[in-house]
């Protein structure tokens, strides 16, 4: 497939503080990339490198062009930080930024697209936060855009309005059009990306079909068992540890949860409740990135640096996104 991003290398500091430490990626066309990490990795900062609203070092190329170079009319854009003007409607907001293109699309259809037709002539500040936010998921789409970036789409958004949205950026994507997102939502992730791109300390540490990620990196499922049973006294064919109160077992596949209440009531243990879970992007998320948000490598990488195979480091200035903001201004 034809790649409609490139970036080869991508860096940028404020000062002392590390943003973007060589990012590196490609986007087919069609493809939903979304980008995750903690706060202050890196994550909006690359959207304005990619978008050209910020200058970094490397190369970026958007349709074989830089993106300071390339049709405007082919890119949309919805940035984190967005306050239009507060005393115009939905409708005239969307009239005014689709008079910005030579070729825009009906007003009205992006209304009815974003789920605003109803309240399009509320005043932007009488809206609720969800459809302030459809209204500038609109603004971004009025140019019908064929490479589109979203930075945390559906913050505030009701989870009926999110589904929703998601929809709408599915059907998009299946009609062609490109579409960079960054959010927190692993499962908007996992649902939304063709491939997910994990970002910390401003680098891009892991990229992969969402599945392919928790195989890699997500650990295996859990059973928990709300028993005060000692595991040693239980004949189970799986890893299992006490958690406080719970009783953990690991790698257990859901058919054989009937052997381990087998075994629970051979050994004379009762249970109060049992939960089983199978790994997600979100154990991807902890197991790359540590409780400050910095690069902790997979459990193999740790390993091997607690071993001496490694120098431990991955750490870089702490807050990222705080500082490319503040830079920004």
């Amino acid at each position: 497939m034809t790649a409609t991003l490139v970036a080869e290398d991508v860096r940028r500091s404020y000062g002392e503080t590390v943003a973007l430490d060589g990012v590196s990626l490609s986007v087919d066309a069609g493809e939903v990339f979304a980008l995750v990490g903690p706060n202050g990795a890196g994550k909006t900062t690359l959207v304005r490198a990619l978008t050209g609203t910020t200058d970094a070092e490397g190369s970026v190329e958007l349709f074989g062009a830089g993106p300071r170079e390339v049709d405007r009319e082919r890119v949309g854009l919805l940035p984190q930080a967005f306050d239009p003007p507060a005393r115009l409607t939905a409708r005239e907001l969307l009239d005014y930024y689709a008079g910005l293109y030579d070729e825009a699309r009906e007003v009205e259809a992006v209304l009815s697209d974003v789920g605003l037709a109803d309240d399009a002539d509320t005043w932007y500040e009488n809206l609720s936060g969800g459809q302030q936010r459809r209204t500038c998921v609109g603004s971004a789409l009025v140019n019908d855009p064929d490479l589109l970036f979203l930075d945390e789409p559906t913050t505030g958004i009701d989870p009926a309005g999110r589904r929703a949205l998601w929809d709408l950026l599915e059907s998009l994507a299946d009609g062609g059009t490109t579409i960079v997102l960054t959010t927190h939502d692993m499962a908007e992730a996992h649902r939304l990306a063709d491939r997910v791109g994990l970002l910390a300390d401003g680098r891009l540490v892991a990229a992969d079909d969402p599945d392919a990620l928790v195989a890699e990196y997500g650990g295996e499922s859990r059973l928990v068992v709300e028993t005060d049973a000692d595991p040693a006294a239980l004949d189970l064919d799986y890893p299992a540890e006490r958690a406080g109160d719970s009783l953990v077992v690991s790698d257990v596949p859901p058919e054989a949860i009937g052997d381990v209440v087998d075994a629970l009531a051979a050994a004379g243990a009762s249970y109060d409740a049992l939960t089983w879970s199978e790994p997600d992007l979100e154990d991807v998320y902890l197991e790359l990135a540590d409780a400050d948000g910095h690069y902790a490598g997979g459990r193999r990488e740790r390993a091997a640096v607690a071993d001496g195979g490694g120098d431990g480091t991955g750490a870089s200035e702490a807050d990222a996104d705080g500082a490319a903001a503040e830079g920004e201004r």
